[in-house]
């Protein structure tokens, strides 16, 4: 494998993807990049990438065939990461629950819309310990998101992190909450040789919303052709651990 990741989606680098093309940047990380209103070029396969990540990527850029040979090199042994967002999963756009990705994904889809906004908080909660989540303060710092893709984790599939729903009232001078149900954010498996990851939320706002900022320290980063984001570094280590994890590297 030639090192790289190859990153598909996120709209531009000008643009949403210039947080995880920033945090590899940052991090040293290999990668390609296509955006999300170009189309899947076959001869990105001659590069043989050691993970694919796939974020507001939809199946309408893709040949049925790009995705049997995406599933094909990941039974071989490359990673395959998905995030979410409105052309991610099922999504508004995404429409991946009916292909074959759907076999490779740690998780299933639902076969119509699965997007959840939410004005009230999802408090991230750490299910088990894992290499991808271990050095990071889930409980001491809890941090929140604002949004996911609704999935279920697979029998053979690892929920490391879970968004609980909450209802907030304010009563009496003092706030109450009450917890509602709870949906997988961070699932990880296996497909042939390959690891495999879905994160359920976004990595750019909006739905990441205050995760973007988790972290005692701030980050600063640049990918070439994108925008300076700042953002909080246990949010930035969470994302670098997922790539690092999918590319066995961790």
């Amino acid at each position: 494998m030639n090192g790289k990741i190859l990153y598909l989606g996120d709209t531009a680098l000008d643009q949403a993807a210039s947080y995880l093309a920033g945090l590899m940047t940052h991090y040293k990380i290999g990668y390609d990049y296509v955006p999300n209103d170009v189309k899947f070029d076959e001869s990105l396969f001659q590069n043989n990438y050691k993970a694919i990540v796939v974020s507001d990527y939809p199946t309408s850029n893709f040949l049925k065939s790009h995705l049997d040979l995406i599933a094909e090199k990941v039974k071989n042994g490359a990673g395959f990461l998905m995030i979410g967002g409105w052309e991610s999963f099922e999504g508004l756009a995404g429409k991946y629950s009916n292909t074959v990705l759907a076999d490779v994904l740690p998780v299933e889809m639902s076969s119509g819309d699965d997007r959840i906004n939410c004005s009230s908080p999802f408090m991230v909660v750490r299910n088990c310990g894992h290499q991808i989540t271990d050095s990071l303060p889930f409980e001491s710092n809890a941090t929140l998101i604002g949004g996911l893709n609704s999935l279920k984790t697979k029998k053979n599939g690892t929920e490391i992190l879970s968004a609980r729903k909450f209802r907030a009232e304010f009563q009496n001078g003092k706030f109450n909450f009450m917890e509602m149900q709870s949906f997988p954010l961070l699932v990880v498996g296996q497909f042939g040789k390959g690891n495999t990851a879905a994160f359920a939320s976004d990595i750019a706002p909006h739905w990441i919303g205050p995760m973007v900022d988790w972290g005692c320290d701030r980050i600063t980063a640049k990918a070439p052709g994108g925008i300076e984001i700042e953002v909080g570094n246990w949010y930035a280590q969470l994302f670098v651990n997922i790539i690092k994890w999918v590319t066995k590297e961790i």
